[in-house]
Formats: C-alpha cells, structure tokens, sequence
C-alpha cells in the first residue's frame, strides 16, 4: 500500500502542548518533500523536526513550511572530497578557522540576498530561532578569517553524532570551502557519523555528498542522534 502524495500537508498548530509531527513517508513528491505547514520556531519544536530529518524552509510572507525530501543529501565524513585547487588553498594557510566565536555574524551574513535570488529565506524570524538555539548550545558556527576579516563560515544544529548543515555563506574565493573541510575534519576526529545537506547541490556535491534514501537516512538518525556529541564548547583540536 501507497500513501497519497497528492494530499495537502498537515497544519500544525502553533500552540499544541504537545509537539507532533507527521511521518516523513507522508511528505509530498510534488514540491519534493513539503511535509507541513504551521507550528512554531521555538528550540523544542527544531530539535524535534531535525530528530525527525525535518527541517524548516519558508521566504517572507509565507507561513512556516516543513520539509523531508526524498532523496537526501548527506556527507559521511570519510568520503570528504577536497579537489587539488582547494587543497593547495588550505596548504597556503591563507584562511584561519574558528568554531562558535562569531555566530550572529555568520547567520547575518548567510541571510543576505543573493544577486541570483529575488529574496531570502531566512527570514528575521528564522535567524532569531536559531540565535536561541546557538544560545542553548544545540547551534554553531564555523568562522573562516583571512587577514583578520571574516571571509566565509557556514552554521548548523548538532544532535548527538548528527551535523544538520544549514547555509554557508562566503566573501572571499574558497573560504567557506575551507570552513567546512576544517569543521569536517574535526567532526570526524569526534566521532560524527553524518553532516547532513539537505537538498542536492553541485557545490556540496563536488565536496563529496551523496543522496541517499530518506528512509536510510532516519533510520540513521534513530541511531545516532541519541549518542553524547560533543560536549560544550566546540574548538578546533589544534586551538
């Protein structure tokens, strides 16, 4: 038996007092993946969604949309790719890296219209949620510095040994590339088994990730985001 795509997606209300979200299988094919509609930003209600491989995505206007689409790309940390002309960058130490030191910077920055985009989907609403949860130390961020100027970075939610990649932003050549090879090389140095991307794109592609079944990919989330992590605070290895 089939589940109908063609059904509208599930409203969520935003003052339920308890936090319930539908299947994943449920999501439609056509918008990939759009799965509900409504509900609130607060931390409880992103830690449940990203537990659930749910993410919210929505521009200006619009009402809160969740989404799980099928396929999903993902990058296991061993299958990190770094292609000859990145590596000769990060072997010139052109870049510096930091973890967690400049979030709202980073968010910031991500959120900035794009010269191919009529909008931005993060939205004064968005980056507010995740600011409080990079305060309650489910988010964080990845700062690429190159003469003392923030260059690129990249920020997230981590739960358990799970990195949901969120948007990555850059404003010298390669910088956010760099930002987040570092940060998967130390996540893997940590024991993470998955950064999730989402949605595929060439970009990330070309860094390695993969799509990969929806179903594999909550299957791997039931295992693994109710490991430790890593604990408070996040910095590199090498200081």
């Amino acid at each position: 038996m089939t589940h109908n795509r063609s059904i509208t997606p599930c409203w969520l209300e935003p003052d339920a007092t308890e936090i319930v979200f539908p299947d994943v299988e449920l999501a439609l094919r056509d918008p990939d993946g759009l799965l509900a509609i409504g509900g609130k930003l607060s931390t409880e209600w992103l830690l449940q969604a990203y537990r659930r491989g749910i993410f919210p995505w929505y521009g200006q206007g619009q009402p809160i949309l969740w989404w799980a689409p099928d396929p999903r790309l993902v990058l296991f940390p061993e299958n990190l790719h770094i292609s000859r002309s990145l590596a000769r960058i990060i072997k010139q130490n052109k870049f510096s890296f930091t973890l967690d030191t400049a979030f709202a910077d980073v968010i910031t920055a991500c959120a900035r219209k794009r010269p191919a985009q009529s909008g931005t989907w993060i939205t004064p609403e968005m980056k507010s949620a995740y600011i409080d949860m990079y305060h309650a130390g489910h988010a964080h961020s990845v700062e690429s510095w190159c003469d003392g100027k923030l260059a690129g970075g990249l920020y997230g939610v981590a739960i358990g040994n799970i990195f949901f990649g969120e948007s990555m932003f850059t404003e010298v050549t390669d910088a956010s590339k760099a930002a987040f090879v570092a940060l998967v090389r130390q996540l893997e140095r940590w024991g993470y088994s998955l950064i999730d991307c989402q949605v595929h794109t060439t970009h990330l592609a070309s860094l390695g990730a993969a799509m990969i079944a929806r179903k594999d990919f909550t299957a791997i989330l039931d295992r693994e985001c109710t490991q430790p992590g890593h604990s408070l605070p996040w910095t590199f290895d090498n200081g």
